[in-house]
């Protein structure tokens, strides 16, 4: 089953974030803890782990703002 990358809700007042950079690209192996994707908000970019190990597939796209829960990605 694979598990859903979501865009988390890393601060008190965040409710959305542009997708600043993918470290890894689609389709390759990703493991779990290691950096997956950067967030910009108004604030700060933060960069955010990956949730699990498996094969990447990116359904987001550098540049586009999402809001808090956003489906990003899927590992499986």
């Amino acid at each position: 089953m694979a598990t859903q990358v979501l865009l988390p809700k890393i601060g008190f007042s965040m409710n959305e974030a542009t997708l600043a950079e993918w470290m890894a690209e689609d389709g390759t192996a990703v493991t779990e803890g290691q950096p997956l994707y950067a967030l910009e908000s108004d604030k700060s970019v933060q960069e955010v782990e990956s949730p699990a190990t498996g094969t990447l597939k990116i359904v987001a796209r550098v540049g586009e703002v999402y809001e808090v829960g956003a489906l990003l990605a899927e590992i499986a």
